[in-house]
C-alpha cells in the first residue's frame, strides 16, 4: 500500500536534507581547517624541541664525529664520555652551589618586596602612589649595561665583590620593577569584597588577607618567582663584572670556559653541549616542581591589570 506524500512533508523533506547537506559542508572545512593548525603546531613544537633534543645528542658524541660535514641525528655509538670530563674538574659543583645561592636568594627578597609594593599599590591610595607606578615603569626602560659602573663602584666601595651577597643585591633590585608589576595585576584581580567579608565574620584585617587573600595569590607569586628565577639564573654580564674572581663563577660564566679558551687551542664542541645540559637540568627540575602552579597562575593573571 503506497501512502500519499503531500506538499508539506515534501518541502519538510526536502529542507532536512538542504540542511544536512549545507551542515556537512560546514563541518569539511572546519575538519580540514582543523587538520592544518594541528600540523602546524607540530611543526611549531618540533621547532621548539629540536634545539633541545640537538643539545643532548652532541653532548653524547665525541668531537671528531661532531666536527664531520655528515650530520649525525640519532647517538647510536654515544657516550657519557664528555660528562665525565665535564665533571672531572668539580668545578661545576662550585658554580652550581653558587647559582643556586644566588638565584635562591634573589627570587626570595625579590618576591617579598615585590608582593610588599604590589599589595600597597592596589589596596591603598596613599600620596605618591602614581609617581611610584610611574618609577618602576621608567625603571623597567634603563638598559641595564648603562648601570654596570656605578653598579661595579657601589658593590666594591662596600667591599661585596666576588660576593654571593653583593651580586644577589644587585639580581634583586634588577627583578624587582617587573615583579612588582607582574604581581600588581595578580593582587587587583582579587575582590577586595571577600576581604570585607571576612572582616564582618570578625577577622582583622590582617587575618583577613593572611587567611583569604594570600592562598588566591600563590599562583601569581610562582608565576612572578619563575620569572624572577630564569633571569637571575641565566644572567652573565653583570655577574661577569661583580665576580672576576676565577673561584667565584656562576654556572653561565662556568660554562664560557668551554668555549675555546685560547688562538690555539680547539673547542670541544661535545663538552660544550654537555656542560649546557647540566646548566639547564635544574631549570627542567624546576620547572617540572611549579608547572602545574605557574598555568594557573599566568590565567588567573590575565584577569584583571
Amino acid at each position: 500500500m503506497t501512502t500519499a506524500t503531500t506538499p508539506n512533508q515534501t518541502q519538510l523533506l526536502t529542507t532536512g536534507q538542504t540542511g544536512r547537506a549545507a551542515r556537512a559542508r560546514t563541518r569539511r572545512p572546519l575538519r580540514v581547517s582543523r587538520v592544518i593548525y594541528s600540523a602546524l603546531a607540530i611543526v611549531i613544537a618540533l621547532g621548539w624541541v629540536f634545539p633541545v633534543y640537538w643539545m643532548i645528542n652532541s653532548s653524547l658524541l665525541p668531537n671528531r664525529t661532531l666536527q664531520s660535514f655528515i650530520p649525525t641525528f640519532f647517538p647510536v655509538n654515544g657516550s657519557l664520555n664528555n660528562y665525565a670530563n665535564t665533571l672531572a674538574d668539580g668545578t661545576f659543583f662550585s658554580a652550581l652551589g653558587i647559582s643556586l645561592s644566588v638565584t635562591l636568594i634573589a627570587v626570595f627578597f625579590c618576591l617579598l618586596f615585590a608582593f610588599l609594593a604590589a599589595v600597597a599599590i592596589s589596596r591603598f591610595r596613599f600620596k605618591g602612589r602614581k609617581s611610584f607606578v610611574l618609577a618602576v615603569l621608567i625603571v623597567q626602560m634603563l638598559p641595564a649595561e648603562g648601570l654596570f659602573i656605578a653598579q661595579y663602584k657601589m658593590v666594591a666601595s662596600v667591599g661585596l665583590l666576588n660576593s654571593v651577597i653583593g651580586l644577589s643585591v644587585i639580581y634583586t633590585a634588577a627583578v624587582v620593577p617587573f615583579t612588582i608589576w607582574m604581581l600588581r595585576g595578580f593582587v587587583a584581580g582579587i575582590p577586595a569584597d571577600l576581604e570585607e567579608a571576612a572582616m564582618v565574620d570578625g577577622l582583622s584585617r590582617t587575618q583577613a588577607f593572611l587567611r583569604i587573600t594570600f592562598p588566591l595569590l600563590a599562583p601569581g607569586l610562582v608565576a612572578s618567582g619563575v620569572f624572577a628565577f630564569l633571569q637571575a639564573w641565566n644572567e652573565f654580564t653583570v655577574a661577569l663584572v661583580l665576580l672576576p674572581a676565577e673561584a667565584m663563577q656562576t654556572l653561565p660564566l662556568w660554562l664560557r670556559g668551554f668555549i675555546q679558551a685560547s688562538a690555539t687551542r680547539e673547542t670541544d664542541w661535545g663538552q660544550v653541549m654537555a656542560a649546557s645540559t647540566l646548566v639547564a637540568v635544574p631549570v627542567i627540575i624546576f620547572f617540572l616542581i611549579v608547572q602545574g602552579r605557574m598555568t594557573s597562575g599566568l590565567v588567573s593573571g590575565a584577569v584583571k591589570g
